[in-house]
């Protein structure tokens, strides 16, 4: 996934702000931010709250959804208002669904929620949005700015619908087909900052299964060095060859052995 910067942000009155993958934002007078170096970095919790008993709060809120050692403490206590029992409404809203949210930020100012981005589908978005308005009581307005989007590995599919990255017969070697194949791919790919990607080769029940696994392993391997010389990062793509063990058609026909001859992407949990 791509960077998740997270900021709170508190002026005058009680407002939280947290920002979902994207450039830190700006501080503003009165205001802090903070940010992610990514959706696995440090957490930065900066901004001022009413009280001592709310810091802890929220810090520890923040360290259940994203990880205690993830999180850097640099939330303050200074003399601000809040709506009655105004932690705990902030509390109910820091949860794990905001993991699913990008580009976008949670925004809670006085009564008002505003939560813009993008999720991977709309039966994400609306959960998000039923559970957010479950949580708190009506004297809340929730603004949902939230758009369905792709998730990482709908968009890879997508670009290999009806496409195979294609080898020379027998061999390792790209086909120029392949290689633009791959080529409409890495942008794609360009876009998952920090995500491993799979790269598994398999072919067809053709010929002895070892020399057949060996080759699947080969092609892999020939897939990611063609990705880390268009600046892929080479850490983050793992290959793996599985001859003809994982058939998606019948090798009977000439029809299914084309379809079992095939690389995949998957996008690593």
């Amino acid at each position: 996934m791509p960077d998740v910067p997270v900021c709170f942000r508190l002026c005058s009155g009680a407002l939280l702000c947290i920002g979902l993958m994207g450039p830190v934002a700006a501080q503003t007078p009165g205001g802090t931010t903070a940010g992610a170096a990514n959706h696995r970095g440090p957490v930065v919790v900066s901004g001022v709250v009413p009280d001592e008993a709310t810091r802890q709060g929220i810090l520890a809120q923040v360290r259940e959804v994203y990880g205690r050692d993830r999180v850097v403490d640099k939330l303050g206590v200074a003399a601000t208002s809040a709506p009655p029992n105004w932690a705990e409404h902030v509390k109910k809203l820091v949860t794990t669904d905001l993991k699913s949210v990008q580009r976008g930020h949670l925004k809670i100012s006085g009564n008002t929620v505003e939560l813009v981005g993008e999720t991977d589908s709309v039966a994400t978005k609306e959960k998000i949005a039923a559970n957010m308005t479950a949580s708190l009581n009506p004297t809340y307005t929730i603004n949902n700015r939230l758009v369905a989007g792709e998730a990482p590995q709908a968009r890879i599919d997508n670009i290999l619908v009806g496409k195979i990255v294609e080898f020379e017969s027998g061999s390792a070697v790209l086909t120029p087909l392949g290689r633009q194949v791959l080529d409409e791919l890495i942008p794609v790919l360009q876009t998952l900052d920090g995500e491993k990607i799979q790269v598994t080769g398999h072919t067809d029940a053709s010929g002895a299964r070892p020399l057949n696994v060996a080759l699947s392993r080969e092609r892999a391997l020939a897939v990611k060095n063609y990705l880390v010389a268009n600046r892929l990062p080479a850490a983050n793509i793992l290959t793996a060859g599985v001859g003809p063990d994982q058939p998606l058609a019948d090798n009977e026909t000439s029809e299914g052995r084309a379809k079992n001859r095939r690389i995949e992407f998957r996008v690593m949990p």
